[in-house]
């Protein structure tokens, strides 16, 4: 059993105990109770209310937070030719070929994303094993496969995250840091929740959003009205 901090249970007494909270208040709670000594990473967590067994493949997207994650992330690209510059001047950390793919059979995993432009699948595909499990490997669905290379890394630099459902129909990415202002982690919030909406499989049946939960690293979880908040962001969108 996972042992709690003194802190975080004392933050937990304080908690009132509601079915759900508004996004706001889970925000502003997190924001004034820190339960580290770090600055801790916000995180979203959604359950889907999907048929599981029907499902053909997991959903999965990316969205690009307005505020960015707070993470500085470094940014892999397989590519060739005048692509190799085009990455490098976009950002990317690491441009290569076959010499990086022989670097991370060895263990290397020094990076946070990986792209790569369609001629260079075929040399990477060995590293389906290593960077697939790890949810890393480049996918057209993604958008990390692509001869629009400065673009995707300008994105992923700036805070663009990808999502994909677990085993058990659950969704986490994180929406910033705690030392983010209020209104920059709503505003992550719902351009999370409008990209996880976006991804909803083709005829999925029932509630789609079953449920969803705010916390921070070291902290308590709160559960927040996720309906309310999909309502809002259907209303602008029709």
């Amino acid at each position: 059993m996972k042992r709690r901090s003194k802190k975080y249970k004392a933050i937990q007494e304080r908690l009132e105990k509601k079915a759900v909270y508004s996004p706001e208040e889970a925000i502003t709670f997190i924001k004034a109770n820190p339960s580290a000594r770090f600055d801790e990473t916000v995180d979203l967590s959604v359950h889907l209310g999907l048929d599981l067994k029907k499902l053909q493949q997991p959903v999965r997207g990316s969205v690009n937070l307005p505020h960015g994650s707070g993470k500085q992330i470094k940014v892999l690209v397989f590519a060739q030719g005048e692509h190799i510059e085009k990455a490098r001047n976009a950002g990317a950390d690491y441009v290569g070929g076959n010499e990086l793919v022989e670097k991370i059979k060895t263990g290397w995993m020094d990076f946070d994303a990986v792209v790569a432009t369609p001629d260079m699948m075929r040399n990477i595909a060995a590293l389906g094993k290593i960077l697939g499990p790890r949810g890393l490997m480049p996918n057209p669905k993604s958008g990390t496969v692509t001869f629009e290379i400065d673009k995707i890394v300008e994105e992923l630099k700036k805070g663009r995250i990808e999502f994909k459902m677990d085993k058990d129909g659950n969704i986490h990415l994180p929406i910033g840091k705690v030392s983010f202002s209020e209104q920059q982690l709503l505003d992550n919030l719902y351009a999370a929740i409008r990209a996880i909406i976006a991804a909803k499989p083709q005829g999925a049946k029932g509630m789609y959003l079953k449920s969803a939960h705010l916390s921070s690293t070291m902290g308590p979880s709160f559960p927040i009205n996720i309906s309310k908040i999909s309502q809002e962001i259907k209303s602008t969108i029709s």
